[in-house]
């Protein structure tokens, strides 16, 4: 599933490509996939209209309509974004809402399992709340973690995967945190020192700063990252003893028994 780091990059790629360009024509192959919303609502809100900034919290994108209104994106469990020529190139498989602009490209939202969510809202900050989102995991300050820590119950991988406390961090990069901050999944919030908090935030940062560099790619992480090797039979990339994962809050958990004992 995109996370902070995916989506971020997509804003990037978005504000490369898009903006400040007449969308002429809106398509939207799957209806199902809007929210307030419908196809010829769409349509009517972007016909020339251009998107005149971006904006991310946590898994959404969001981009200014010059209109007013704003346009936002989830991309559920692998959708993403792809801007091409038109004319000369076909559609994107999975190409689930189109939208053309005055300058002959186009911008697909490509969801090849149907999940995810296009909308138009009145502000980034009115669907914040509306879905009760915590505050973005990069613009959330030590002082603000630490205080989200306090009373919490659960396992820390829990806690640093729900939504409503800090958006933006998923199975994948929740593992990855905790790896580098040295912490079993199943730690308990409540057992955890200020050291160990702040220790954690750092790795937080550390990590979704460090995957953003990397274009959330895989390949190009850090070679201490665990993501890479997130596979049965991997090894782990700082001490060498064989990954383990487990179930933690009905999400798979990978980890290193060595590293993460505590």
């Amino acid at each position: 599933m995109p996370e902070l780091p995916d989506v971020e990059v997509y804003r990037q790629y978005l504000e490369a490509t898009s903006l400040h360009q007449r969308v002429e024509r809106v398509h939207v192959e799957s209806p199902a996939l809007l929210t307030g919303t419908n196809p010829q609502g769409l349509g009517r809100a972007l016909h020339r209209k251009s998107l005149k900034t971006t904006h991310r919290h946590g898994k959404y994108l969001f981009a200014g309509l010059s209109g007013g209104r704003w346009l936002v994106l989830h991309f559920g469990m692998s959708g993403e974004l792809q801007y091409f020529r038109g004319g000369q190139e076909q559609s994107p498989d999975y190409t689930r809402c189109l939208v053309s602009f005055g300058n002959g490209f186009n911008l697909a939202y490509v969801a090849p399992r149907k999940l995810g969510l296009i909308g138009l809202v009145d502000s980034p900050r009115s669907l914040v709340k509306e879905r009760k989102l915590g505050p973005d995991a990069l613009e959330l300050g030590q002082q603000a973690f630490r205080e989200l820590a306090v009373g919490r119950r659960g396992t820390v991988k829990s806690w640093i995967m729900d939504q409503h406390s800090i958006a933006g961090i998923g199975n994948i990069y929740s593992d990855e945190i905790l790896f580098q901050a040295k912490l079993h999944p199943k730690r308990l919030v409540a057992d955890l020192d200020e050291a160990t908090v702040m220790r954690l935030y750092d790795a937080m940062r550390h990590v979704l700063e460090s995957a953003v560099k990397a274009g959330a790619d895989p390949g190009r992480m850090p070679a201490a990252f665990l993501l890479p090797r997130r596979e049965a039979e991997s090894r782990c990339p700082k001490c060498g003893s064989a990954l383990k994962s487990m179930q933690v809050a009905g999400r798979s958990a990978w980890y290193c028994p060595r590293c993460q004992a505590a």
